[in-house]
């Protein structure tokens, strides 16, 4: 095993270091698994990891995991898409490759639940764009950090109040927000406990 993660604000292993890695295991005829947490096509990089192994003629099987906005989302027993309050969801990225801003305007307007990706650090940037997008200050948020993981911890708050809440409660990374009328769920669920 070797350990390439990533974490939002830490130092991280190359990208370009970990497709040679993988190659050159590749090459030695190793069978090679690149594992990472939640789904690796969301925003996981496993898309791009693939199609670059693909293109050097190495064989490529990707297999789905469940990502970490409707992990998190629903252990904190919020429905994403509740018939009713939502009519969809949106996934997205605070951080873009070529650091271009988000369209968090025509976001605001979407009428959909956004679940926002890497974007502790970006909090600010993601609060003014939504409300000067139109979102109303009182639309509730829940940020939740280490989605689906035995130390999963949420804070509520409305996005007007978001940046302060994530101040108080020391929001850190890797974390994702839920943002529409669904963050206000609770749902009360019946779960199961590991043993």
């Amino acid at each position: 095993m070797i350990p390439v993660g990533k974490r939002g604000g830490c130092r991280s292993t190359p990208q370009a270091f970990i497709h040679r890695l993988m190659l050159r295991y590749a090459r030695q005829g190793k069978c090679v698994v690149r594992l990472k947490g939640g789904d690796p096509c969301i925003f996981g990089r496993g898309g791009e990891e693939a199609e670059w192994l693909s293109a050097r003629g190495i064989e490529v099987e990707l297999v789905n995991g469940i990502t970490a906005g409707l992990a998190g989302a629903t252990r904190c027993g919020i429905s994403l898409t509740q018939r009713g309050i939502a009519r969809g969801v949106t996934l997205v990225t605070a951080h873009t490759l070529d650091e271009s801003s988000v369209e968090w305007h025509a976001l605001a307007r979407s009428g959909t639940t956004l679940v926002v990706y890497m974007g502790v650090s970006k909090l600010e940037q993601v609060q003014s764009g939504l409300l000067d997008g139109g979102l109303p200050a009182s639309t509730p948020v829940a940020m939740i950090e280490n989605a689906s993981l035995p130390q999963q911890r949420e804070c509520r708050a409305r996005l007007g109040e978001m940046v302060e809440a994530a101040r108080a409660f020391a929001l850190k990374s890797p974390a994702i927000l839920v943002i529409g009328e669904v963050a206000a769920q609770r749902l009360d669920l019946a779960l199961a406990q590991s043993a």
